[in-house]
């Protein structure tokens, strides 16, 4: 049982119209957010299967995967991570959390910290100091700014939408589109806790924010109301 077996399992289930689609989907362009990144076009169903065939994976082996040129490898092993982490006592639960901000730099794609930022970190870090999040946040890494805010909708699932509120306006100047749909989604969510937070918070910032950002946001509003935000800007 090891990073080879898995990779090996991955490349015979690999489709190259599917890896193609994954190239444009991804924006691995010259360029673009994900430039350079490689797939072999195997889809998260397929991907989620041979993760629990392989749930015992040691930490070294997953790290060999972290380590791919292949996307897949990646994505994979953080499934594997999300769902030892979920399995794992107190002390297996802080291994993992160390091991995940060590290896940050493999969590390069938007859907690699959307599949584990709030359930490994985001849920590690609800009732613990969150101080890590604001440093994340102030990173020149895109990705890294994306883990901090993406994990923040652990603690909004949970009622508890500060940290959401803050990092939001922290990013709200970010000049990356990805971190404005990013936060805009993150206000979305928080809005299904509590659409007056959501709205007070709207009303103090809403000159600041990337429009891309807004219309996440407001997504759930009525019309009229949606309107009314938009004439704001």
């Amino acid at each position: 049982m090891n990073a080879l077996h898995i990779q090996e399992s991955l490349k015979k289930l690999g489709s190259k119209q599917k890896a193609v689609n994954a190239l444009r989907f991804f924006k691995t362009g010259k360029g673009q957010y994900g430039e350079g990144d490689v797939f072999i076009g195997v889809t998260v169903p397929e991907q989620r299967r041979i993760a629990h065939l392989y749930a015992d994976l040691n930490l070294s082996e997953i790290s060999t995967l972290l380590s791919s040129n292949i996307h897949e490898c990646r994505l994979t092993a953080l499934i594997i991570l999300v769902a030892q982490y979920r399995k794992g006592s107190p002390q297996k639960q802080g291994q993992i959390v160390k091991f995940y901000l060590d290896h940050v730099e493999c969590i390069n794609n938007w859907d690699l910290v959307d599949a584990s930022a709030a359930p490994i970190l985001g849920t590690h870090l609800f009732t613990r100091n969150r101080k890590m999040l604001y440093a994340l946040a102030r990173r020149k890494n895109m990705w890294e700014r994306r883990i901090a805010i993406v994990a923040t909708h652990s603690f909004i699932r949970a009622g508890d939408t500060k940290d959401a509120l803050l990092l939001s306006a922290m990013l709200l100047s970010d000049q990356e589109d990805l971190m404005h749909k990013a936060v805009g989604w993150t206000l979305r969510e928080v809005g299904k806790q509590s659409q007056e937070a959501l709205v007070t918070f709207l009303r103090t910032h809403v000159s600041q924010m990337p429009r891309t950002t807004l219309r996440y946001a407001i997504e759930h509003f009525k019309e009229q109301e949606r309107k009314q935000f938009l004439r704001m800007k």
